[in-house]
C-alpha cells in the first residue's frame, strides 16, 4: 500500500512540474545561428535583414508562447485549444502569426512562404509552418520556422534537411481541398 502511494505522488509531481514549465528564452547564439542560416541563403540576402528576421522569429515565438498559454506538449495543447481551454496554439496559428509578424518588416531581400505537411496522409494530422527564403527563391530553398513542433521553442532548419515532414506549398494543398469539396458538392447528373 505504501509503494503505490509514493508512485502516485511522484507521478503527480512530475506531471505538475511539466504543466508549470514554459518555453526557455532564446539564447543569443540561437539567434546568431539562425541569422547565419538565413544569410547563407545567398549573397543577395541583406545581413541586417537576416539578423532582424532571426531575432524577431525567436522573440515572437517566446511572446506567442506566453499569449497562447503554452504549458504542455504540442498535441496536448492542441486538445486544450480544440476544447476551448486555450485561446490559440494550433500549428496553423503559430505559422499564421509568425508569418504576419515577419511580413510587417517589409524585407527587401527575404520572402515568406507557408507550407503544409501530411495533408494526404490519413494517419497523421496536418502540420503547418512558415518558411523564409531569399527573395525570388521557392520555399524549397528556404528555412523552416516551426514554433509549434517543440511547444513554443523555435525549431528551424533548411527545408531540404527537415526530413520529419514532407512540406507542400499551402496554396496547392488548399486548392486541392477546394476542388475535392466542390466535387463532393456537385450534384450527380442522371444519364
Amino acid at each position: 500500500m505504501y509503494k503505490p502511494m509514493i508512485w502516485a505522488l511522484t507521478m503527480l509531481a512530475i506531471l505538475g512540474l511539466g504543466a508549470c514549465t514554459s518555453a526557455p528564452p532564446a539564447r543569443s547564439d540561437d539567434v546568431a545561428r539562425l541569422a547565419a542560416q538565413i544569410r547563407a541563403l545567398g549573397p543577395e540576402v541583406d545581413p541586417e535583414e537576416a539578423q532582424r528576421a532571426a531575432r524577431i522569429a525567436h522573440a515572437y515565438t517566446a511572446q506567442l508562447a506566453q499569449e497562447y498559454q503554452i504549458t504542455d506538449l504540442p498535441l496536448i495543447h492542441n486538445a486544450k485549444v480544440n476544447k476551448g481551454l486555450r485561446p490559440r496554439g494550433l500549428c496553423w496559428h503559430w505559422a499564421e502569426d509568425i508569418e504576419r509578424r515577419l511580413k510587417q518588416e517589409k524585407f527587401r531581400t527575404l520572402t515568406l512562404h507557408r507550407a503544409i505537411a501530411n495533408a494526404d496522409n490519413p494517419f497523421r494530422i496536418d502540420h503547418s509552418t512558415a518558411i523564409i527564403s531569399r527573395r525570388g527563391d521557392s520555399m524549397y530553398d528556404g528555412v523552416v520556422l516551426d514554433p509549434w513542433r517543440y511547444g513554443g521553442v523555435l525549431y528551424w532548419s533548411p527545408l531540404r534537411k527537415d526530413t520529419r515532414y514532407d512540406w507542400v506549398p499551402r496554396d496547392i494543398v488548399l486548392e486541392k481541398r477546394r476542388q475535392e469539396q466542390a466535387a463532393r458538392l456537385k450534384p450527380e447528373t442522371a444519364n
